[in-house]
């Protein structure tokens, strides 16, 4: 965008009173410097005082509801309203007291979105899992802390944390809780800043528990032995992939696919869904429901309702008679939020900074953390009981002369004097003359004195103690792991969530029925496939293709057959013929690699039409070799697209062919030399990857480029061509067989 032209003031031959100079005026100022000025401060104050978690679990509004509740006395007291909680954490939020009583209700045992919620709540707070289920007005809602607060406090007023002025200088607020276990990964949470977002899922407390202390002990421990998959307050089930949990666990962000949990009665012939993925609400899978019955792509369904109360979430889902409930709920796992994704994303201040942080990294920041918090509580007992000590060594002295110590004070004039003579008689600082003097007359007595300075030696061990534990770093490591078994032990609960294997995932929706009809199925060379019926082809058989192209496979089938689309990347497509719209011989027909998604670059070479995956795949490649592989090996039980591995990858593919039984093949290399064999000495490999055997020996320089079927009369003499052992050389065409054909090979 061009600058804008600095506008001239016009000249006043007068001054005018309450004018500023230069009002009006419009300044050039480079769009760099704007966002540098105004845009960057802002997004960097919602990113680190807003939205982003810190090591301790917590968002500042989070930190400052619970510790204004912790001040108020609600973590051992009655509870109180809502509204008293919400006026008093405005004195460290300074937002308005509708946002601060959404941020308690989220975190309350009644709105149910926590596995271990933090304010224990009476009255109505709503669902997570309801959209229109709102709570009530903080006038009419009663709340206190619950009992796990006490490990998120516990030791604060011993300087575990660092301590700041709140917005207006006049209250003190922790910068960080002391969490007893690791809080950041317990429970869900989600933010959204400038530029960057935090969504990290939840883990069941004693499974975290146990990892923490396993980790402490041993650096290398696998997590997944005793942390399996992350834990929802819904009770959903959780699709296990590996492969995603590594991910999830190694870098932090991650897809995990939850599942809802539901019942069939058999008796009232429904489906009770009893929990659902914590990313959807019940209205919205309802709305959705009654939707795709509305469009017919549902018909199986008589009747849905919300029946959800005291007991908690019931969507009731009536059948109509004869239908299979595993197979509706398949369906309805592909159509609905019934099946979800729950988008990982461990985005989290740590010093000041935001990282995205894996499992096992943030558990290592965590116990780092947590190592500095103990190590501040010890050294703040021991200067304590130092402090103490110190005060005892003094009045010890006291006790080796009574009579002394009263003759002091008594001879003293003036008042101010009585420390000073006390110091200069027993020879002990100001600190303990003090206490000394302050003494009531009751307690000097020998007796007093005894039970105070009886202390002295038990001080003296708890402080060596004390400082044995600060210079050890492994005994510091040893008391989080004892708090961690406390607290597992304590609070812990059994998972929720049930974790169902992919392997193990039944896949039975009902498909739906496809039109059975003769079919011929066209494949080009470029990658174009036709799927054309014999009334169309009667009216026209000339093909448009595009220039250079031609037609390679025609195959007659029906309307109901699999597709397998071999590519040029080593992978195979599959697909349903009743994918494919019936087309003309007059259009160019569906681009393979487009319409089946193929990675970029990527090809399709070969097609194969099949219903009962009998027959071999025979796969030629550049080096010489072939392999033989069963077509059922490309048979899956689920509904697979895509299989890796369709053939070797070791050498570039010169051919493939689908044969019904062991024929003779033609194998031409670049070199003009031409190879006949017969199949049927190639073994049969049950690996779709092998990397076959030698079939023909090549000249250097020299690869094979074409394989195809061989039709009897090709070849006036074919013994010529022929050989008995593998690999071979094979033979250059005779004069007889030089037709234009062959030589348009070569």
């Amino acid at each position: 965008m061009a600058p804008r032209k600095k506008r001239t003031p016009k000249p006043s031959s007068a001054k005018t009173h309450g004018v500023i100079n230069g009002a009006g005026e419009v300044v050039e100022q480079p769009i760099i410097s704007t966002i540098r000025e105004n845009f960057m401060p802002y997004a960097m104050s919602v990113i680190l005082s807003r939205a982003i978690p810190e090591i301790d679990g917590f968002k500042p509004s989070h930190r400052k509801l619970l510790y204004t509740m912790y001040k108020m006395g609600l973590l051992k007291g009655g509870r109180t309203k809502s509204a008293n909680i919400v006026g008093a954490t405005m004195k460290l939020n300074p937002h308005g007291d509708a946002a601060i009583y959404d941020t308690m209700v989220r975190l309350s045992r009644g709105y149910e979105a926590l596995l271990h919620p933090y304010v224990d709540s009476k009255g109505n707070f709503g669902k997570f899992y309801s959209r229109d289920m709102a709570w009530a007005a903080s006038r009419y809602t009663e709340a206190r802390l619950a009992p796990i607060c006490n490990e998120l406090f516990r030791d604060i007023d011993k300087d575990t944390v660092d301590f700041a002025d709140n917005y207006d200088n006049t209250m003190k607020e922790p910068s960080l809780l002391p969490a007893v276990f690791p809080s950041v990964l317990v429970n869900t949470n989600t933010g959204i800043a400038v530029g960057m977002a935090s969504n990290i899922c939840s883990f069941n407390l004693k499974e975290i528990c146990e990892t923490t202390a396993a980790l402490i002990r041993d650096p290398g421990h696998d997590i997944k032995s005793t942390l399996p998959a992350p834990d929802f307050i819904g009770g959903c089930q959780i699709l296990y992939d590996e492969k995603v949990i590594n991910q999830v666990y190694e870098t932090g962000r991650g897809s995990i696919r939850l599942r809802a949990r539901y019942t069939y009665d058999k008796s009232q012939n429904c489906i009770d869904i009893l929990s659902i993925p914590g990313t959807t609400t019940l209205e919205a899978i309802i709305e959705k429901i009654i939707d795709l019955a509305k469009q017919g792509k549902i018909k199986e369904i008589a009747d849905v309702r919300d029946e959800t109360g005291l007991d908690g979430l019931k969507i009731t889902i009536d059948l109509k008679r004869g239908v299979n409930p595993d197979q509706l709920m398949a369906k309805l796992f592909k159509l609905t939020t019934l099946e979800d994704s729950y988008a990982c994303n461990f985005n989290v201040l740590i010093g000041g900074s935001p990282r995205v942080l894996g499992v096992k990294a943030l558990l290592e920041e965590w116990i780092a953390f947590r190592v500095e918090c103990v190590r501040r509580r010890t050294f703040f007992d021991r200067t304590k009981k130092a402090e103490r000590l110190h005060l005892l060594q003094g009045l010890a002295k006291i006790l080796l002369d009574i009579d002394k110590a009263i003759r002091i004070i008594r001879e003293t004039e003036e008042e101010i004097e009585v420390v000073p003579n006390l110091m200069i008689g027993f020879g002990i600082d100001q600190t303990q003359a003090e206490y000394v003097a302050e003494i009531k007359l009751r307690h000097l007595n020998r007796e007093y004195i005894l039970k105070r300075t009886r202390d002295i030696e038990e001080l003296e061990k708890e402080i060596a103690e004390l400082d044995d534990i600060l210079k050890s770093k492994a005994r510091i490591k040893t008391i989080i792991v004892k708090e961690l078994k406390t607290v597992a032990k304590e609070y812990g609960e059994p998972r929720r969530s049930m974790i169902i294997y992919e392997d193990t995932v039944q896949y039975s929706e009902e498909a739906e029925p496809v039109p059975d009809y003769p079919c011929t199925l066209f494949f080009t060379r470029e990658g174009y496939f036709k799927k054309i019926t014999p009334q169309s082809l009667r009216m026209s058989n000339v093909h448009n293709l595009k220039d250079g192209d031609e037609i390679t496979q025609e195959i007659e089938f029906t309307n109901n057959c699999d597709l397998l689309f071999f590519s040029d990347k080593a992978q195979v497509y599959k697909a349903k013929a009743g994918d494919f719209s019936d087309t003309k011989a007059s259009v160019l027909g569906d681009y393979v690699a487009a319409k089946l998604g193929m990675d970029e670059g990527e090809n399709a070479v070969y097609m194969v039409a099949t219903k009962d995956y009998k027959g071999m795949m025979l796969f030629a490649f550049e080096n010489g070799k072939a392999a033989k592989v069963p077509l059922e090996a490309y048979a899956t039980k689920t509904n697979r697209k895509k299989l890796t591995g369709a053939y070797s990858d070791k050498s570039p593919l010169a051919g493939a062919l689908w044969i019904d039984d062991d024929r003779e093949l033609l194998f031409t290399a670049s070199s003009g030399r031409m190879l006949l064999v017969h199949t049927g000495v190639l073994a049969l490999k049950t690996t779709r990857n092998t990397q076959g055997v030698a079939v023909m020996r090549l000249k250097k320089g020299h690869r094979v480029f074409s394989v195809r079927a061989y039709e009897e009369g090709t070849f006036q003499k074919p013994q010529r061509y022929r050989t008995k052992s593998l690999p071979a050389l094979g033979a250059l065409p005779s004069n007889e067989d030089k037709t234009d054909e062959q030589l348009s090979l070569l």
